[in-house]
C-alpha cells in the first residue's frame, strides 16, 4: 500500500464521522469532508499532521448536481513534503464555516470563492467581493453565468460618474467553417484545404493572380 493510501486511512480513522471518504487523484490524496466538520478536518491535520499551509480555497460548479458546488481546500506539509485536498459540497442555500481563525490567509481565499461562485462562508469577518465591483451582479465562474455579463459600466461625462447599463453588443459576429487557418486570406497558402476545393481560388474569394 501507497504511504499517501495509509495516510488517508489514518485520517478517516482519526476523524470518525467528518472524512466521507478518501481517494487518490493526480498523485494526490483527496479528502471528501463533511461541511460542518471542515474547521475540526483542517485543525487536525495542522496540529497531528503538520499539513500547516494552506495554499488555496477554490470552487467547481456542477450545475447538474443537487449539491451544486465543490468547495476545494489545498494544504501543503514541509515536512512530509506533501501536498493534500480537501473536498467539500455544498448547495446553492447552503453555507460552510469559515476557517479564517485557523488559517488568516483564508480571508481572501474566501471572499473570492464567494465573489466567484456564491458560496457563502459563516463566521467570515468580512464577506464581501473581492474581484468584482460591490454592486456586481451575478457570479462569473457559474456554468449558466453568460459569457457577456449581465451589464456593463462606463463614465457617463454628464452624471460624472460610473453607471451600469444593460450589455449591448454592437459587433456582428462571423461565421467561421474552421476549415482554414489563414481565413479571409487574400493569397493561398501552404496547408490550406481550400485551396484543394477551388483551385485558382484564395481561401477570401479572390482569383490568383
Amino acid at each position: 500500500m501507497e504511504p499517501l493510501e495509509q495516510l488517508g486511512e489514518k485520517i478517516a480513522g482519526a476523524l470518525a464521522g467528518a472524512v466521507l471518504g478518501t481517494r487518490m487523484a493526480l498523485g494526490e490524496l483527496t479528502l471528501d469532508v463533511a461541511p460542518a466538520e471542515i474547521v475540526r478536518v483542517l485543525t487536525y491535520l495542522r496540529d497531528a499532521e503538520e499539513f500547516r499551509l494552506l495554499i488555496d480555497i477554490c470552487g467547481v460548479d456542477w450545475p447538474e448536481r443537487a449539491k451544486r458546488f465543490d468547495v476545494v481546500y489545498h494544504l501543503l506539509s514541509l515536512r512530509r513534503n506533501l501536498r493534500l485536498r480537501v473536498t467539500l459540497a455544498v448547495a446553492e442555500d447552503e453555507t460552510v464555516p469559515s476557517v479564517v481563525g485557523l488559517h488568516p490567509c483564508a480571508n481572501w481565499f474566501e471572499r473570492e470563492t464567494f465573489d466567484m461562485y456564491g458560496v457563502s462562508f459563516s463566521d467570515h469577518p468580512d464577506l464581501r467581493r473581492l474581484l468584482t465591483d460591490y454592486g456586481f451582479s451575478g457570479h462569473p465562474l457559474r456554468k449558466d453565468f453568460p459569457l457577456t455579463g449581465y451589464v456593463e459600466l462606463r463614465y457617463d461625462d454628464e452624471l460624472k460618474r460610473v453607471v451600469y447599463q444593460p450589455v449591448q453588443l454592437v459587433q456582428e459576429f462571423r461565421d467561421f467553417d474552421f476549415m482554414s487557418p489563414w481565413e479571409g486570406a487574400p493569397h493561398i497558402l501552404p496547408g490550406d484545404e481550400k485551396a484543394a476545393m477551388a483551385p485558382g481560388v484564395a481561401s477570401g474569394g479572390t482569383e490568383k493572380k
